[in-house]
């Protein structure tokens, strides 16, 4: 394998995590900006009301998303195996 395969490699790796986590950040962030705006205005600053909703957000996106996310993995995973028995081979 030359350098650059084992770069592109990387890079795919690389973009597929990114992908990959980007709809559980989106979520907990906007979870977390709208929570702490409602304690700005509230003037409550518990810390477990941030905790409670950010959890249960990002499961419910898993939930949602998982099924996408498992089906980028593994066709990442064919990718890959087929590339390397067509290296090796």
């Amino acid at each position: 394998m030359s350098i650059e395969v084992v770069t592109e490699i990387a890079n795919k790796a690389l973009y597929l995590i990114i992908k990959a986590s980007l709809p559980v950040l989106l979520v907990s962030l906007a979870v977390g900006l709208i929570i702490s705006i409602f304690q700005t205005v509230t003037s409550i600053q518990e810390q477990t009301l941030t905790f409670v909703p950010k959890i249960i957000c990002v499961f419910l996106t898993l939930m949602i998303f998982g099924k996408w996310i498992i089906t980028m993995i593994v066709e990442y995973m064919h990718e890959l195996w087929n590339f390397s028995s067509y290296v090796s081979g």
